[in-house]
């Protein structure tokens, strides 16, 4: 088998991958591979043909394509070794890779690694939704893919069960793309996208959103989902009895929520966070294990894309450093908590001596909150906000003169 060794080995080469590959080179790092799986970089944006993007990266408007599009002519400028059609086959904690690329295998080895491998998406197998098991069940994302991609209609008559930014946005193109969306199931009580997408995307288009509700039964007994079974339920999530109802459809997209792409991590003994089931990392986005970083939807799922290019740029320029030695020079460290209302905090370790952007997500809707960064029982930094909503990212900047001598810092909102 051939053996080669490289400073930096970024796996993925999505939005995160790119990102990082650049802020590394840019920080000094020559020898970069970029590793990824797909015929050719830019990851999921290929597929995401709407606009939106690049709001806050590049203060414009743009398509998923024409925003890697950026990135990839970047790394192309910066002359960034990349092996695409390659398959990461095992990674080990001592930063050993074992790749598949066109007929051969490799072995790597690597000063140090990024992680930007993405997440995909829930199944669903992994909601065990009873009935049959006909043709005609997606998840959101793949449908994207077959229309935007493939140009391949998969029905006319559309359920979407999960109201996820994905879910929403393929409700508008289908609509558009002359299919009638019949409504959206959500089984929480309020909507798991962002608003911005529940308006442009159902509102506009006068697609229905029933929350607390969810699909019951798959009705297919031919080989073709002919209907679904819908049940509104209680706070516990359990089903209401005398609720159901019946739809006639050929198509249900599941989006159902999004799944980090963690199997490399685990082989690596990266610890995963139960919650974020991406992994527990630090304000320099290295995890526990010494020279493996983690950025972008492999660590936590981001809300939108700008702010994955600048996670993943600073974990490009963390894993410079590294690389150089300043590593060593790092000060104390402080544990990140998540208190009440707050589900999750990222990074979960930070590190005394600079200031630092916490990220988090509430647990549920709320008007008119406070949000508090509380150090070792003392309030710090105390924040008013009109809105806070799961669906998006809450980031809370923290200056350094203030984590004296802290040992546990907690996040909560009330």
């Amino acid at each position: 088998m051939k053996r080669e060794r490289h400073d930096l080995v970024i796996i993925g080469g999505g939005p995160a991958g790119l990102a990082a590959a650049a802020a590394a080179k840019e920080a000094g790092i020559d020898d970069i591979l970029l590793v990824e799986r797909d015929r050719v970089l830019g990851g999921i944006l290929n597929q995401c043909i709407h606009d939106g993007f690049g709001l806050h990266a590049f203060k414009e408007a743009l398509s998923g394509p024409e925003y890697a599009d950026r990135f990839i002519q970047k790394v192309r400028t910066l002359g960034i070794t990349v092996m695409e059609s390659t398959i990461v086959l095992s990674l080990t904690k001592d930063r050993i890779l074992r790749l598949s690329h066109v007929g051969e295998l490799k072995e790597v080895e690597a000063g140090a690694v990024i992680l930007a491998m993405g997440c995909r998406e829930r199944t669903r197998g992994a909601l065990s939704i009873p009935g049959d098991r006909p043709a005609g069940v997606y998840t959101a994302g793949t449908v994207q893919n077959l229309v935007n991609l493939e140009n391949i209609m998969p029905g006319k008559k559309v359920c979407i069960l999960g109201s996820g930014d994905i879910g929403l946005i393929m409700a508008r193109r289908m609509t558009l793309e002359g299919a009638k969306v019949l409504a959206v199931f959500e089984v929480l009580p309020y909507s798991s996208g962002l608003q911005r997408n529940i308006r442009q995307c159902l509102d506009d288009y006068g697609i229905p959103l029933f929350l607390s509700t969810t699909v019951t039964e798959i009705h297919g007994p031919n080989g073709r989902l002919e209907g679904v079974t819908v049940t509104a339920v209680d706070e516990k999530r359990r089903p209401i009895a005398g609720t159901e109802r019946y739809f006639e459809c050929d198509t249900l997209l599941l989006s159902v929520g999004l799944i980090p792409e963690n199997e490399l991590s685990r082989e690596a003994c990266v610890t995963i966070d139960p919650i974020t089931q991406g992994a527990i990392a630090d304000d320099s986005c290295m995890t526990e294990i010494e020279g493996i970083f983690a950025c972008g939807n492999v660590l936590h799922v981001h809300d939108l894309v700008d702010f994955v290019s600048m996670e993943a740029a600073k974990a490009g320029a963390a894993a410079a450093d590294y690389l150089s030695g300043h590593r060593l020079e790092k000060g104390a460290s402080i544990e990140v908590t998540a208190g009440s209302g707050v589900r999750y905090t990222v990074p979960q370790k930070i590190t005394v001596g600079k200031d630092i952007s916490l990220a988090f997500r509430v647990c549920s809707p709320s008007k008119d909150s406070t949000i508090e960064i509380v150090a070792d029982g003392k309030v710090i930094k105390s924040e008013k906000h009109p809105r806070l909503h799961p669906a998006e990212m809450v980031w809370v900047k923290i200056e350094d003169n203030c984590l004296s001598d802290t040992s546990v810092l907690e996040v909560r909102v009330r």
